[in-house]
């Protein structure tokens, strides 16, 4: 298994007692031609050839700009660096030159084993509560961040999307596999070099389609990883070799929404693009700590 992916994995604890043991989903893997399956509770997941996993620490506070009902503020496109990350789906094609900015996170994040996730209160009028757990002062910035990320999570779905906000990987596979189907892959964005500068890639051969029903989910700001999914049946997953100008090569994962008109008129897709909710296909790379999930 990768080294990445494995450390995504939250720790067995020796301890358990027979009647935890009988209560958890297992995680199974499983090894073929240099892939890896991932089986939780029953419900397989395809690892394809080495796939790496980045999860950023929490509180890395860079707004990420992919949620529908996201209202981005003025100016936002000239400071937030996944503004580049947007673009239309006719320039879905080897030739296309783009300016981003990957990276690739060096810090581990584990997620909470299901058990001990179900049992952090996870609500605002639990607020309270959350921050004694985590003893973090209820006027910091900390706090609030906790605070948006909770709200985030209990809006209502936008109409034609299913949203859940995932506190474990047993957590995000169920709602993936309700959606999708038992049998499903995970991808993500790999990058073969640390970057930190933007620098001007170009798409080069090979992008494919891999999916026209996918659940999506990105990153949230918290003390522990949590995750917002979101599936739509107005998305197309493809994979997207990348070269940058410093040699930097890139599998991206690209999400294509044929449907727009229901996203925040300020959303930060429309100011960057220059169009109107429901104007025109919009597509945008992901993040290397971000997942698509499509049936295998």
């Amino acid at each position: 298994m990768p080294k990445a992916l494995r450390e995504l994995l939250p720790s067995v604890q020796k301890s358990d007692t027979s009647d935890d043991r009988r209560n958890k989903r297992p995680i199974i893997t499983s090894f073929k031609d240099n892939a890896v399956s991932v089986e939780v509770g029953g419900i397989v997941i395809d690892v394809d050839h080495g796939v790496s996993v980045d999860l950023r620490p929490p509180f890395m506070t860079d707004t990420s700009p992919f949620l529908y009902d996201y209202g981005a503020s003025k100016d936002e496109f000239r400071t937030n660096r996944h503004a580049a990350f947007f673009f239309l789906d006719k320039d879905l094609h080897p030739g296309t030159k783009i300016n981003l900015y990957f990276t690739r996170r060096t810090t581990k994040v584990k997620f909470l084993p299901r058990q001990v996730a179900d049992m952090m209160p996870f609500s605002s009028n639990k607020f309270s509560e959350i921050l004694h757990t985590f003893s973090i002062k209820r006027n910091s910035t900390k706090a609030e961040i906790m605070r948006k990320t909770i709200k985030e999570c209990e809006k209502p779905a936008l109409q034609g999307e299913h949203k859940y906000c995932a506190t474990s990987l047993e957590a995000m596979v169920d709602f993936s596999a309700s959606k999708l189907g038992k049998n499903i892959q995970v991808l993500v964005t790999e990058i073969d070099k640390d970057s930190t500068q933007p620098q001007q890639f170009v798409i080069t051969e090979g992008v494919k389609k891999v999916g026209s029903k996918i659940v999506a989910c990105h990153v949230q700001d918290y003390v522990y990883p949590i995750f917002y999914c979101h599936a739509t049946h107005t998305a197309k997953a493809y994979m997207v070799p990348l070269v940058g100008t410093n040699d930097t090569n890139v599998k991206a994962v690209a999400v294509c929404h044929t449907d727009t008109s229901k996203w925040n008129p300020r959303h930060l897709a429309f100011q960057v693009l220059k169009v109107k909710p429901g104007a025109v296909p919009i597509c945008h790379f992901l993040p290397t700590d971000h997942f698509v999930w499509v049936a295998n």
